[in-house]
């Protein structure tokens, strides 16, 4: 619990709420002065004098802090008809940190797609779907991989993911994870429907044009509006479907044109390919913590916007306490 907001605080002694010591997790007689490095922080006085007790009314050793976490966009199929990869799961809120405590942070990869079929008419290998990235126990999961032709007329649905990789030839799309994204599109024909995106579910193939990827969320936790999390875009005989916004990757046509790889660090999903070009990789995800005041912890890009101090984590590290 935080320290009182008014009346009496102490170094030691017995009463939470009073005591530093108790809120600092030591004992109630520990031996503790106003110059300890850990009592400095937690008045928040790296230097200079503190004031005894104003300094530490209302401080405690856990903070708020809000969250942006993305995981690694699915990645696309390689033509004959490929399906595209659904965006990484988004997720934003708050969560409790102790500024005396290590934090690991894994930003998800976006999965690799695959390589062009061998003939006009060949089967397809499976692409990747995207990796997961987290932070204290909060997980954003992975985009789902696009679906792929095998050959024979037949092929394999898209999968399900933070957002649902993009189905082909009648197959659907698969589904997004509640909280984090959306489904991908469906099959029609020989055109794909586009990967699902964190605001938006994938637009369906209409028969001769792909399917658009879904739209992403924007953030401004950077204290700048960002897109993140969009879907790849679709295949088609005629025309390409988009990709979404929040780097999602365009998808090809018979008309040309190379699958786009999801943006990096967006989390967007990769297109998908038609005819004998490769599928695009998924984009990598991303984890940024803004929380308000002067710099607590090491770790990431550090910038600071609107009093809030915030770390990027455009690969995995630690949050690790200053």
């Amino acid at each position: 619990m935080a320290l009182n907001g008014s009346g009496p605080i102490s170094l030691a002694g017995s009463t939470a709420g009073q005591s530093i010591a108790l809120e600092l997790s030591l004992s109630a007689t520990a031996q503790i002065s106003l110059n300890d490095t850990n009592v400095r922080k937690l008045a928040g006085k790296t230097s200079g004098a503190i004031v005894m007790p104003t300094d530490f009314y209302g401080k405690s050793v856990n903070i708020s802090a809000s969250y942006l976490i993305v995981a690694g966009g699915g990645g696309g199929a390689g033509g004959y008809e490929g399906g595209p990869g659904g965006a990484g799961g988004m997720r934003t809120g708050t969560t409790s940190l102790n500024i005396f405590t290590s934090y690991g942070v894994t930003v998800g990869g976006g999965g690799p797609g695959t390589a062009g079929a061998s003939g006009v008419n060949g089967g397809g290998a499976a692409p990747t779907s995207g990796s997961n990235s987290t932070i204290n126990s909060i997980t954003s999961t992975g985009g789902g991989r696009g679906g792929y032709y095998v050959g024979g007329g037949n092929s394999v649905a898209g999968a399900s993911g933070g957002s649902g990789g993009a189905a082909t030839r009648g197959q659907t799309g698969g589904s997004g994870t509640s909280g984090q994204g959306n489904a991908g599109g469906n099959g029609n024909g020989s055109s794909s429907g586009g990967g699902g995106g964190a605001g938006g579910v994938g637009g369906d193939g209409d028969g001769s044009s792909g399917g658009n990827g879904g739209v992403g969320l924007s953030s401004s936790i950077t204290g700048s509006s960002v897109f993140y999390a969009g879907g790849g875009g679709g295949v088609g005989d005629d025309a390409a479907g988009s990709g979404g916004n929040g780097g999602g990757g365009v998808g090809s046509s018979n008309a040309g044109g190379t699958p786009g790889n999801g943006g990096t660090n967006t989390g967007g999903g990769a297109g998908g390919a038609r005819t004998q070009v490769a599928g695009g990789n998924g984009g990598s995800g991303v984890v940024i913590i803004s929380y308000a005041g002067s710099q607590l912890f090491n770790g990431g890009t550090v910038t600071s916007s609107g009093g809030n101090t915030i770390h990027k984590f455009t690969s995995s590290g630690t949050l690790s306490p200053t």
